[in-house]
């Protein structure tokens, strides 16, 4: 395989799940704005900028944090990266320049999320928010599982791959975010706005469920974290993320021959993730934790851009 088509298809991956985890984003902050107990407002809004890291970019426009000002930034406006708009053009794009590798199926999914955005200017209220969004997440979930009835060659391993490395990076900005920067002032830690909040993180990647089936003492912040780092049984936990790059790059280190810096930092990752304790991790600062996964994921990245020669 070409490294340039690997590429494309690692970017693919990694677009669009970027795309799904910012729709996922968007509704579950609205459900926090709009169905908690006591509504967020401009906190919820700021901390939805703080996961996407777009907050810089939002300044720019010099509007206040509202529902719709920060639905519209992160949905439609395609001049900045953390809009799912922006996400999805430049998977379409990367698609567009592998198409005869993909399935039928795998196609039609990313160009009808692209459609969705057709004649569509703004979000002007919730119902419209959480249609769109909705949209977006039934397209995302067509394409992952025609990506999973897909041959299991280089094709599938290279989107899997982009699609481990960004998921891991969401949900590590995830929860530093919520730690430090969501809960009010004045609100008390395992308050009710405390709770809403955790289980609106939970909402965003799908494990409300999940935490339900594993810990049997109520929603804890702690049991969240545990969760959401070490728990490789939930897709979208850390662990889980850094188990599936190591099988991933195993295979295609079996398949290309290509095997290097990017099979030892995953394998060395993967491990320590893996023996992480929520306990540990919140005594040392969960915050540095995070923010050193982080550097790490972005790091491994870059690895694998060298690894796979990518341009």
């Amino acid at each position: 395989m070409l490294s340039r088509t690997a590429s494309s298809l690692y970017w693919l991956g990694r677009y669009f799940e970027r795309a799904d985890f910012i729709a996922r984003l968007v509704e579950a902050t609205v459900r926090l704005d709009a169905l908690s107990s006591r509504p967020a407002g401009e906190a919820a809004w700021a901390s939805a900028l703080a996961v996407t890291d777009t907050e810089e970019a939002f300044s720019a426009y010099k509007e206040e944090h509202t529902q719709e000002a920060v639905v519209r930034f992160l949905t439609l406006d395609a001049a900045h990266g953390g809009s799912i708009v922006h996400c999805i053009d430049r998977a379409r794009n990367n698609a567009k320049a592998v198409r005869t590798a993909l399935t039928r199926e795998a196609w039609t999914a990313i160009n009808r999320a692209w459609l969705a955005f057709e004649g569509c200017t703004d979000v002007h209220d919730t119902a419209a928010a959480l249609a769109l969004v909705d949209a977006v997440k039934n397209e995302t979930r067509g394409f992952e599982g025609a990506i999973h009835r897909m041959l299991r060659n280089q094709t599938t391993w290279f989107i899997r791959l982009g699609q481990a490395v960004e998921r891991a990076d969401n949900t590590a900005r995830l929860v530093d975010v919520k730690y430090h920067l969501l809960l009010p002032e004045g609100e008390q830690v395992g308050g009710v706005v405390d709770r809403d909040q955790w289980t609106t993180i939970l909402q965003t990647v799908s494990a409300v469920t999940a935490y339900r089936w594993l810990y049997n003492d109520g929603l804890l912040p702690a049991n969240v974290i545990d969760l959401l780092i070490g728990r490789a049984e939930l897709p979208r936990s850390l662990a889980a993320s850094a188990e599936e790059a190591v099988d991933i790059l195993g295979l295609l280190a079996k398949r290309t021959g290509h095997h290097g810096e990017a099979d030892r930092m995953a394998r060395m990752r993967s491990s320590r993730v893996g023996r992480t304790r929520s306990s540990e991790v919140i005594a040392s600062g969960l915050h540095e934790y995070l923010q050193a996964f982080i550097r790490e994921n972005d790091l491994l990245h870059t690895a694998i851009g060298r690894q796979f020669k990518f341009g």
